[in-house]
């Protein structure tokens, strides 16, 4: 290596429980051209753009540039921002709303609440903003994409662009590379979030570890003395092997995503929170189903309703969609992805599903207690149509 040259070197680290390689700068120079003496930039600034899109590799990029926030403020003692941007690829008309811009509020809210998970009791360290760019132009080219990011930079004061390795708002061509290259000409700091890409056909049997084996040992065991319903030696020592047959035969297909500790310690004592709840929940339903039942004129009023949680992956909305049907007098008939279609038998039920408690309940368990202040769905529902007018 030549004097004054840059060259990169691998680190490799763990994200999210996953082992990935990160790529790191050194620069040579006359003072430290000796290989044990190099120069490592790595990235320092405390005020990042995020361009977002749906891949398989967003989840691991917010959770690294949080990281990477809270490190910057940690070590300058002043707040650190991120701003998480959208890019739309079709020209918006004035005060219109279409597919693609709900696909963006979507994927932004989502984004928000796990940039807002990852912080924890840190959210004062670092400032999150979502916003959506590009509305009034057509993006076609790298260049254009380019244009719009550096743009909104530098009207918001940012000096580093962390791209996620599966950015491709426009999902035909690769763009990252001609993209980086684009913003880089402008003199705007470009990082590529050094995830691990997934594979488009995962493998079925994964390789686990043992705080996932454990975790399947812990949940069969319990499962099993839950149905055995004693606590006798047979049951215990049966159990214990039933559970051990069980983790040794699965360890490799179930409970194969990585296994946090300390989120997964709060969100078991937020749901222990919920379970009493959503039992109140279910107990004023029942009242006020006996008192229509019991009425001379049967007061029904039988509708299907559909509406958009605001809930995610599959146990959050499953969670979601049995509260819905544990509630007398709601029933989920159908859930896809995240829009449900409920069945109510009085308006009473109906009033109390639009206004999204067990909804708020589901996110405080899964997101915590900042996910939970949200609009309801009919106010959602309210705020989409006036956005249409």
């Amino acid at each position: 290596m030549r004097i004054g040259e840059t060259d990169s070197i691998k680190k490799p680290f763990k994200l999210c429980g996953q082992n990935v390689t990160r790529s790191i700068d050194v620069t040579y120079s006359r003072s430290n051209s000796n290989p044990a003496s190099i120069e490592v930039v790595t990235l320092t600034s405390s005020r990042l753009l995020v361009p977002v899109s749906e891949s398989r590799t967003l989840r691991n990029t917010v959770a690294y540039v949080v990281q990477e926030a809270l490190e910057r403020a940690t070590e300058t003692g002043s707040s650190a921002t991120i701003h998480f941007v959208y890019p739309l690829s079709e020209r918006l008309t004035y005060d219109s709303e279409t597919k693609e811009t709900e696909t963006a509020h979507t994927l932004l809210d989502r984004v928000a609440v796990w940039a807002e998970e990852d912080l924890g009791d840190n959210a004062d360290d670092v400032t999150l903003e979502t916003t959506m760019v590009g509305a009034r132009e057509y993006l076609f080219s790298p260049a254009d994409y380019a244009d719009v990011f550096v743009r909104y930079a530098r009207d918001h004061d940012l000096d580093c662009a962390v791209f996620d390795p599966g950015f491709n708002p426009i999902g035909t061509a690769p763009l990252l590379p001609p993209l980086e290259a684009e913003v880089r000409r402008t003199g705007l700091s470009v990082e590529e979030a050094p995830v691990q890409r997934e594979r488009r056909s995962p493998l079925l049997v994964k390789r686990g570890t043992l705080a996932q084996f454990f975790s399947l040992f812990s949940v069969s065991y319990l499962f099993y003395l839950l149905l055995a319903g004693s606590l006798a030696p047979f049951e215990l020592a049966t159990g214990a092997i039933t559970a051990s047959i069980v983790a040794v035969s699965l360890w490799g297909i179930s409970l194969t995503t990585p296994v946090h500790p300390i989120r997964t310690i709060k969100r078991l004592g937020r749901f222990a929170l919920y379970i009493p709840y959503l039992l109140w929940q279910i107990v004023k339903a029942n009242v006020e189903i006996a008192r229509v039942v019991l009425h001379p004129d049967l007061p029904i009023d039988p509708k299907m309703v559909e509406f958009d949680a605001a809930v995610w992956s599959e146990l959050p909305v499953t969670t979601l969609a049995n509260s819905i049907t544990l509630t007398p007098g709601t029933l989920t008939v159908d859930v896809s992805r995240r829009h449900f279609t409920v069945h109510t038998l009085t308006g009473s039920s109906r009033e109390d599903l639009f206004d999204g408690s067990l909804e708020r309940a589901v996110r405080f368990v899964f997101y915590g207690l900042s996910a939970a202040r949200i609009p309801s769905p009919v106010e959602r529902m309210d705020r989409d149509e006036e956005d249409t007018r």
